[in-house]
Protein backbone atom coordinates (compact mmCIF):
# COMPACT_ATOMS: atom_id res chain seq x y z
CA UNK A 1 0.00 0.00 0.00
CA UNK A 2 1.61 3.29 -1.17
CA UNK A 3 0.95 5.25 2.13
CA UNK A 4 2.21 8.60 -0.07
CA UNK A 5 -0.24 8.44 -2.82
CA UNK A 6 -2.89 11.22 -2.90
CA UNK A 7 -5.85 8.94 -3.24
CA UNK A 8 -4.62 6.20 -0.93
CA UNK A 9 -4.43 8.95 1.67
CA UNK A 10 -8.39 10.07 1.08
CA UNK A 11 -9.43 6.81 0.54
CA UNK A 12 -8.00 5.62 4.00
CA UNK A 13 -9.28 9.12 6.17
CA UNK A 14 -12.62 8.79 4.38
CA UNK A 15 -13.09 4.56 5.02
CA UNK A 16 -12.20 5.75 8.74
CA UNK A 17 -14.18 9.22 8.63
CA UNK A 18 -12.11 11.61 9.89
CA UNK A 19 -10.38 14.52 8.32
CA UNK A 20 -7.22 16.47 8.71
CA UNK A 21 -7.14 18.22 12.70
CA UNK A 22 -4.83 21.04 12.30
CA UNK A 23 -4.86 21.27 16.41
CA UNK A 24 -2.09 18.34 16.01
CA UNK A 25 -0.17 20.23 12.93
CA UNK A 26 -1.24 17.24 10.87
CA UNK A 27 0.12 17.08 7.05
CA UNK A 28 0.94 14.22 5.67
CA UNK A 29 3.48 13.51 2.92
CA UNK A 30 2.93 12.85 -0.40
CA UNK A 31 6.19 12.82 -1.84
CA UNK A 32 7.49 8.52 -1.44
CA UNK A 33 11.15 9.52 -1.59
CA UNK A 34 11.03 12.02 1.60
CA UNK A 35 10.09 8.93 4.46
CA UNK A 36 12.59 6.87 2.66
CA UNK A 37 15.18 9.04 2.91
CA UNK A 38 14.55 9.98 6.57
CA UNK A 39 14.36 6.35 7.88
CA UNK A 40 17.66 5.98 6.23
CA UNK A 41 18.72 9.03 8.79
CA UNK A 42 17.12 7.72 11.30
CA UNK A 43 20.09 5.37 13.18
CA UNK A 44 23.16 3.67 11.69
CA UNK A 45 22.28 -0.11 12.52
CA UNK A 46 19.14 -1.74 11.80
CA UNK A 47 19.33 -3.50 15.38
CA UNK A 48 17.60 -0.56 16.90
CA UNK A 49 14.15 0.14 18.15
CA UNK A 50 12.81 3.42 16.94
CA UNK A 51 9.73 5.40 18.77
CA UNK A 52 8.45 7.61 16.48
CA UNK A 53 6.46 10.50 17.26
CA UNK A 54 3.20 10.88 15.34
CA UNK A 55 2.77 8.33 12.76
CA UNK A 56 -0.11 10.15 11.58
CA UNK A 57 -1.32 7.31 8.62
CA UNK A 58 2.16 5.68 8.79
CA UNK A 59 4.08 6.49 5.69
CA UNK A 60 7.00 6.79 7.58
CA UNK A 61 6.36 3.94 9.61
CA UNK A 62 6.53 1.47 7.08
CA UNK A 63 9.91 2.62 6.09
CA UNK A 64 10.93 2.18 9.81
CA UNK A 65 10.01 -0.87 9.39
CA UNK A 66 11.62 -2.06 7.18
CA UNK A 67 14.55 -1.15 8.17
CA UNK A 68 14.86 -1.53 11.81
CA UNK A 69 13.94 -4.55 14.68
CA UNK A 70 11.48 -2.53 16.25
CA UNK A 71 9.14 0.56 16.04
CA UNK A 72 7.20 2.09 18.72
CA UNK A 73 4.41 4.93 17.16
CA UNK A 74 3.06 7.23 19.73
CA UNK A 75 -0.34 9.01 18.20
CA UNK A 76 -2.05 11.33 19.76
CA UNK A 77 -4.95 11.30 17.28
CA UNK A 78 -7.09 8.43 18.17
CA UNK A 79 -9.48 8.68 15.23
CA UNK A 80 -6.09 7.94 13.02
CA UNK A 81 -5.37 4.33 14.61
CA UNK A 82 -7.69 2.29 13.00
CA UNK A 83 -6.19 3.65 9.98
CA UNK A 84 -2.94 2.46 11.46
CA UNK A 85 -4.09 -1.00 12.50
CA UNK A 86 -4.82 -1.27 9.10
CA UNK A 87 -1.71 0.04 7.11
CA UNK A 88 0.59 -1.25 9.77
CA UNK A 89 -1.30 -5.08 9.58
CA UNK A 90 1.62 -6.40 7.44
CA UNK A 91 4.40 -5.15 9.79
CA UNK A 92 4.72 -7.54 12.83
CA UNK A 93 7.34 -5.11 14.37
CA UNK A 94 5.14 -2.27 14.80
CA UNK A 95 3.52 -1.37 18.15
CA UNK A 96 0.98 1.29 17.63
CA UNK A 97 0.05 3.18 21.25
CA UNK A 98 -2.71 6.32 21.21
CA UNK A 99 -1.14 8.53 23.69
CA UNK A 100 0.44 12.10 24.20
CA UNK A 101 3.88 12.20 24.07
CA UNK A 102 4.32 14.71 26.75
CA UNK A 103 2.03 12.78 29.31
CA UNK A 104 3.29 8.85 28.51
CA UNK A 105 5.94 7.57 30.48
CA UNK A 106 9.15 7.22 28.57
CA UNK A 107 11.14 5.40 30.79
CA UNK A 108 7.94 2.68 31.42
CA UNK A 109 7.49 2.39 27.51
CA UNK A 110 11.30 2.23 26.75
CA UNK A 111 11.49 -0.17 29.38
CA UNK A 112 8.95 -2.81 28.02
CA UNK A 113 9.40 -2.28 24.09
CA UNK A 114 13.18 -1.55 23.73
CA UNK A 115 14.26 -5.74 24.66
CA UNK A 116 18.08 -4.23 25.66
CA UNK A 117 18.39 -2.81 21.83
CA UNK A 118 19.69 1.04 21.60
CA UNK A 119 16.73 3.09 21.24
CA UNK A 120 16.56 5.85 18.80
CA UNK A 121 13.67 9.06 18.07
CA UNK A 122 12.05 9.68 14.99
CA UNK A 123 9.14 12.54 14.73
CA UNK A 124 7.53 15.03 12.30
CA UNK A 125 6.79 17.79 14.93
CA UNK A 126 4.50 20.75 14.43
CA UNK A 127 6.42 24.15 14.97
CA UNK A 128 4.41 24.88 18.15
CA UNK A 129 5.29 21.50 20.24
CA UNK A 130 9.02 21.03 18.21
CA UNK A 131 10.94 22.44 21.80
CA UNK A 132 8.43 20.95 24.54
CA UNK A 133 8.87 17.88 22.84
CA UNK A 134 12.48 17.53 22.22
CA UNK A 135 13.16 19.21 25.79
CA UNK A 136 10.99 16.38 27.44
CA UNK A 137 12.67 13.58 25.25
CA UNK A 138 16.21 15.19 26.26
CA UNK A 139 15.57 15.51 30.37
CA UNK A 140 13.83 12.17 30.72
CA UNK A 141 17.13 11.00 31.73
CA UNK A 142 16.78 7.83 28.65
CA UNK A 143 19.78 7.05 27.08
CA UNK A 144 18.16 7.83 23.43
CA UNK A 145 21.38 7.76 20.40
CA UNK A 146 19.81 9.91 18.34
CA UNK A 147 16.69 11.70 17.86
CA UNK A 148 15.73 12.72 14.27
CA UNK A 149 13.08 15.32 13.77
CA UNK A 150 11.46 16.69 10.61
CA UNK A 151 10.84 20.50 11.89
CA UNK A 152 9.77 24.21 9.88
CA UNK A 153 12.77 24.87 7.82
CA UNK A 154 13.75 28.39 10.22
CA UNK A 155 13.37 25.73 13.26
CA UNK A 156 15.57 23.56 11.51
CA UNK A 157 18.19 26.29 11.49
CA UNK A 158 18.29 27.43 14.77
CA UNK A 159 18.49 23.85 16.13
CA UNK A 160 21.55 23.75 14.10
CA UNK A 161 22.91 27.03 14.13
CA UNK A 162 26.35 28.04 14.72
CA UNK A 163 27.30 30.27 17.78
CA UNK A 164 27.18 34.03 16.44
CA UNK A 165 24.95 33.74 13.82
CA UNK A 166 21.39 35.47 14.05
CA UNK A 167 19.38 31.80 14.21
CA UNK A 168 21.55 31.03 17.10
CA UNK A 169 19.63 30.53 20.26
CA UNK A 170 18.94 29.21 23.69
CA UNK A 171 17.76 26.23 22.41
CA UNK A 172 20.87 25.72 20.28
CA UNK A 173 22.85 26.04 23.35
CA UNK A 174 20.89 23.90 25.47
CA UNK A 175 21.12 21.43 22.84
CA UNK A 176 24.68 21.46 22.57
CA UNK A 177 25.10 19.86 26.29
CA UNK A 178 23.02 17.12 25.04
CA UNK A 179 24.59 16.01 21.62
CA UNK A 180 25.56 17.25 18.05
CA UNK A 181 22.85 18.81 15.55
CA UNK A 182 23.39 18.50 11.99
CA UNK A 183 20.48 19.76 9.62
CA UNK A 184 20.35 16.97 6.86
CA UNK A 185 18.05 17.92 3.99
CA UNK A 186 15.15 20.56 3.01
CA UNK A 187 11.57 19.10 2.56
CA UNK A 188 9.54 21.46 0.20
CA UNK A 189 5.83 22.70 1.33
CA UNK A 190 4.63 20.46 -2.26
CA UNK A 191 5.68 17.29 -0.40
CA UNK A 192 2.48 17.38 2.44
CA UNK A 193 -0.89 17.11 2.18
CA UNK A 194 -2.40 19.76 3.35
CA UNK A 195 0.58 21.92 2.27
CA UNK A 196 1.88 24.15 5.08
CA UNK A 197 2.64 27.69 4.56
CA UNK A 198 6.52 27.35 4.40
CA UNK A 199 9.23 24.38 3.63
CA UNK A 200 10.55 21.78 6.81
CA UNK A 201 13.81 20.42 7.43
CA UNK A 202 15.31 17.19 8.71
CA UNK A 203 17.69 17.44 11.56
CA UNK A 204 19.67 14.86 13.41
CA UNK A 205 20.60 15.40 16.69
CA UNK A 206 23.35 12.68 17.89
CA UNK A 207 23.72 12.15 21.62
CA UNK A 208 26.47 12.34 23.84
CA UNK A 209 26.35 8.90 25.56
CA UNK A 210 28.37 10.42 28.53
CA UNK A 211 28.05 13.81 29.38
CA UNK A 212 31.32 16.14 27.85
CA UNK A 213 30.69 18.73 29.98
CA UNK A 214 31.46 19.02 33.98
CA UNK A 215 28.78 21.19 35.08
CA UNK A 216 29.07 22.19 38.95
CA UNK A 217 25.64 23.96 38.94
CA UNK A 218 23.39 22.74 36.21
CA UNK A 219 20.74 24.99 37.24
CA UNK A 220 22.94 27.86 36.95
CA UNK A 221 24.06 26.90 33.42
CA UNK A 222 20.97 26.69 32.39
CA UNK A 223 19.67 29.94 33.95
CA UNK A 224 22.62 31.43 32.26
CA UNK A 225 21.55 30.61 28.62
CA UNK A 226 17.57 31.76 29.35
CA UNK A 227 19.77 35.08 30.80
CA UNK A 228 21.72 35.75 28.05
CA UNK A 229 19.21 35.01 25.16
CA UNK A 230 15.88 36.41 26.75
CA UNK A 231 17.88 39.88 26.97
CA UNK A 232 20.16 39.17 23.73
CA UNK A 233 20.53 42.67 22.59
CA UNK A 234 21.80 43.76 25.94
CA UNK A 235 25.45 42.90 26.65
CA UNK A 236 26.08 39.54 28.56
CA UNK A 237 27.21 40.67 31.65
CA UNK A 238 24.37 43.03 31.90
CA UNK A 239 21.63 40.26 31.54
CA UNK A 240 22.85 38.03 33.74
CA UNK A 241 23.09 40.90 36.27
CA UNK A 242 18.92 41.69 35.70
CA UNK A 243 18.19 38.75 35.42
CA UNK A 244 20.45 36.84 38.01
CA UNK A 245 20.99 37.12 41.80
CA UNK A 246 23.77 36.42 43.91
CA UNK A 247 26.49 37.77 42.05
CA UNK A 248 27.75 41.85 41.84
CA UNK A 249 28.61 43.25 38.20
CA UNK A 250 32.51 42.70 38.91
CA UNK A 251 32.43 39.01 39.48
CA UNK A 252 30.45 38.39 36.51
CA UNK A 253 32.57 40.67 34.09
CA UNK A 254 35.50 38.74 36.02
CA UNK A 255 33.96 35.38 35.18
CA UNK A 256 33.76 36.15 31.10
CA UNK A 257 37.22 37.88 30.95
CA UNK A 258 38.37 34.82 32.42
CA UNK A 259 36.90 32.29 29.39
CA UNK A 260 38.83 34.86 26.99
CA UNK A 261 36.08 36.99 25.89
CA UNK A 262 35.54 41.05 26.10
CA UNK A 263 33.35 41.66 29.04
CA UNK A 264 31.26 44.00 26.47
CA UNK A 265 30.27 40.48 24.74
CA UNK A 266 26.90 39.42 24.02
CA UNK A 267 25.74 36.29 25.31
CA UNK A 268 25.10 34.97 21.22
CA UNK A 269 28.93 34.87 20.82
CA UNK A 270 29.48 31.71 23.33
CA UNK A 271 29.10 28.00 22.61
CA UNK A 272 27.45 25.34 24.74
CA UNK A 273 31.55 25.04 26.20
CA UNK A 274 31.67 28.43 26.85
CA UNK A 275 28.03 29.04 29.23
CA UNK A 276 29.75 25.63 30.42
CA UNK A 277 32.69 27.51 31.80
CA UNK A 278 30.90 30.91 33.02
CA UNK A 279 28.80 28.94 35.13
CA UNK A 280 31.49 26.89 36.69
CA UNK A 281 33.60 30.23 37.12
CA UNK A 282 30.41 31.97 38.37
CA UNK A 283 30.47 28.26 40.96
CA UNK A 284 33.88 29.00 41.92
CA UNK A 285 33.23 32.78 42.95
CA UNK A 286 30.48 31.60 44.94
CA UNK A 287 32.33 29.18 46.86
CA UNK A 288 35.27 31.15 47.74
CA UNK A 289 33.09 33.76 49.92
Amino acid sequence: MDLCNLSVIKSLMADAGITFRKEFGQNFLINRMIPEDIADSCADTSDRMILEIGPGIGCLTQELAIRYKKVVAVEIDKGLIPVLEKTMADYDNVTVINDDIMKIDLETLVREYSEGMKVSVCANLPYYITTPILMRLLESGIKFSSITVMVQNEVAQRLAAAPGSSDYGAITAILGYYGTTKRLFKVSAGCFLPAPKVDSAVVRIDLYDSPVYDIKDEALFRSLIKAAFEMRRKTLQNAISAKIQGFTKEEITSAIVSLGHDERVRGERLSTEDFARLSNALTEIRCKR
